[in-house]
């Protein structure tokens, strides 16, 4: 299993997922160029992919899917909700329609090598989802958009060999930033984003024996800076109350517009 952000960011991401026979796109809010510039420097293209993943209908998160659909009809995996936030999407020009395939039901689903695990999140859009994954005896987990968080989502979860978590904003830049009052109320209610310090506890719930590397992503460009994010959840972690220390996993922090580290498990 392979797993490496193309960009991740509050103005866009898009994150590759995939193997030597399966290639996934879970996101696809920046442009379709910058999603094949980045496919390209995987040695991979377009047509390479078997399908796309949309976790909600927030236009960072569904920018490129007109153009992409326009270039290569590729199934696209969304709940319902999602689905009928993309349907009235306007900026995403007209595409084939059928290429939506609704996860009513919220149960697993297999692409190729991969089988996915839908799971219900808390945040402001129709019907937002972020999704575990398992291949070849992997699992993995990408968790953005995440108002909150409770005891049945990190039981859903499972035992993770790899985490990537929203680690959004730092709460005293958001409350001193430029955004109007509303913004800020938004982003750090039950239905945002999470903080630093949030995303460390968050994590830390999550860690086991497993794990092999932790990535923070999905940093406001306004509202955080890499490396505030990778030293608050740091500390969250070395300060929480299970066995694990903040070095016994290594922690990389996603890039805005390139290429991230690529992960293999």
């Amino acid at each position: 299993m392979r797993i490496t952000p193309i960009a991740s960011g509050s103005s866009g991401n898009c994150i590759y997922i995939g193997d030597d026979n399966t290639h996934i796109l879970l996101d696809v809010g920046i442009s379709a160029k910058a999603i094949e510039e980045g496919l390209n420097k995987l040695d991979l293209c377009i047509n390479d992919l078997d399908a796309i993943i949309i976790t909600h209908e927030h236009s960072d998160h569904i920018k490129g899917l007109g153009v992409l659909e326009r270039k290569k009809e590729i199934p696209v995996y969304a709940s319902m909700g999602t689905i009928e936030g993309i349907y009235s999407a306007k900026t995403l020009g007209s595409f084939n329609l059928d290429v939506l395939k609704s996860l009513r039901d919220l149960s697993a689903f297999k692409i190729e090598d991969f089988i996915f695990y839908p799971h219900s999140v808390s945040h402001d859009a129709n019907e937002p989802l972020c999704f575990s994954f398992e291949n070849n005896g992997k699992r993995a987990a990408v968790v953005t958009d995440l108002g909150n968080y409770d005891d049945e989502l990190i039981q859903e979860l499972g035992e993770l060999d790899f985490i990537y978590a929203e680690s959004n904003h730092d709460v005293r830049m958001l409350q001193l930033g430029p955004y109007s009052y509303e913004l800020k109320k938004r982003i750090l209610s039950d239905l945002g984003h999470l903080s630093n310090e949030s995303s460390g506890r968050f994590i830390s719930a999550l860690l086991n024996d497993n794990v092999k590397g932790i990535m923070l992503g999905h940093l406001s460009d306004k509202n955080n800076l890499p490396d505030l994010a990778y030293e608050a959840v740091k500390l969250e972690i070395t300060m929480s109350d299970t066995k694990y220390g903040a070095y016994d996993f290594p922690i990389y922090v996603a890039k805005r517009s390139e290429l991230s580290n690529v992960i293999d498990l």
